[in-house]
């Protein structure tokens, strides 16, 4: 839990920095993309930005430059008031937020050539992997108001058995507490998933899906020993019906296209993050929205290296009613039949696996 302590700490900084008479634009600027980047909870961003003064004025590109950096509807509303507020102040320098030097794609046909090593990896995913033991944490939000008021519902953890390229999973603690009752994956109830790691890249890259590939823009994310590695992002779409939502209280299913952006290593061309978005949910489903994101990591099983899931999060609508789960995984080991890992609350990924930082140049 260190890592919670740490970025606590980071927070309580930037806020002490801002607790001054009036800040900059461009503290507040910093401030919130920093808060963004630790993960904070929206409601607390738009706390923190409702108590500042301004010692110049916020124009409406500001707001728009930082709602695109991440910050949440609280955040944004927030913002929007603070920049009314200080409509008569003094203009703030014009270069308050830089945009990111713009480094060419590479040229067209070794985009084939890449894209083409990134899909035979991405199809062979499940055949190479080792039989694996691991822990699945899932802390499961819920906001009935709509307005992403989060609150935890609750938190499961289930042993995770991958052998012979099929899962199998074994709730062993709820909230905390062992699980006495035999309780099922199946039987959670509420919001959840599983089996998306492997069967999500076949479906992007599977050539009877059709899926439409184009050029994103060059990214770095933090790789093993945490290491900045550069990726190569690529923006897709399926317009075929692939993807499966189920209802549980109606029994209804219904199968949809999706749209999204795929993060590949530079140098291995393993896929290391998916971000997707459901397209056209028939009007009457009662699921309405739903976003996932994938984050994969090099993860060494008895000696060799693997790409293996990091952290999961999947957001749902189900008309005001919000779900949000974050899954993450901990404790890899090679599968054996008395094979066992300890259970107990695991610390959370350190945020900086988890985010994006821009590529000053390609090496």
């Amino acid at each position: 839990m260190a890592v919670v302590r740490i970025v606590c700490c980071l927070l309580a900084i930037s806020l002490a920095a801002l607790a001054q008479p009036a800040v900059t634009v461009d503290q507040l600027v910093s401030f919130v993309k920093s808060s963004v980047q630790a993960r904070q909870d929206d409601k607390k961003i738009a706390e923190e930005v409702q108590k500042i003064k301004l010692r110049n004025r916020l124009d409406a590109k500001t707001v728009q430059e930082i709602q695109r950096m991440g910050a949440g509807a609280k955040t944004v509303a927030a913002l929007q008031k603070l920049s009314e507020a200080s409509a008569s102040l003094p203009d703030a320098a014009p270069a308050t937020v830089a945009a990111p030097a713009v480094i060419p794609p590479p040229p067209a046909a070794e985009l084939k050539t890449i894209l083409a090593e990134i899909q035979e990896n991405a199809l062979n995913y499940t055949k190479n992997l080792p039989n694996y033991i691991c822990s699945q944490y899932t802390k499961r939000h819920v906001d009935p108001s709509g307005t992403e008021s989060w609150r935890l519902a609750d938190t499961v953890l289930e042993q995770l058995n991958f052998v012979d390229q099929k899962e199998n999973y074994i709730v062993k603690m709820v909230d905390d507490k062992p699980v006495t009752n035999n309780l099922t994956h199946e039987k959670l109830g509420g919001a959840k998933s599983s089996g998306e790691f492997g069967s999500i890249l076949h479906t992007i890259f599977d050539p009877a899906t059709q899926t439409e590939f184009t050029w994103e823009r060059w990214t770095s994310l933090r790789g093993q020993d945490n290491k900045l590695r550069t990726n190569y992002v690529f923006a897709f779409r399926v317009t075929q019906p692939r993807y499966g939502i189920s209802h549980e209280t109606s029994k209804r299913t219904v199968t949809v296209g999706f749209h999204g952006l795929i993060f590949a290593d530079r140098d291995t061309k393993s896929v290391m993050r998916v971000q997707m978005e459901c397209d056209n949910i028939p009007p009457d489903f009662p699921i309405q929205s739903v976003k996932l994101i994938l984050w994969y990591d090099i993860i060494d099983i008895a000696g060799q290296n693997f790409v293996l899931p990091l952290q999961s999060e999947i957001r749902s609508r189900e008309g005001k009613f919000l779900a949000w789960n974050e899954v993450s995984y901990h404790s890899y080991h090679k599968y054996s039949a008395d094979a066992s890992i300890s259970f107990g609350p695991p610390d959370e990924i350190p945020p900086d696996k988890l985010k994006e930082e821009p590529v000053k140049k390609k090496q």
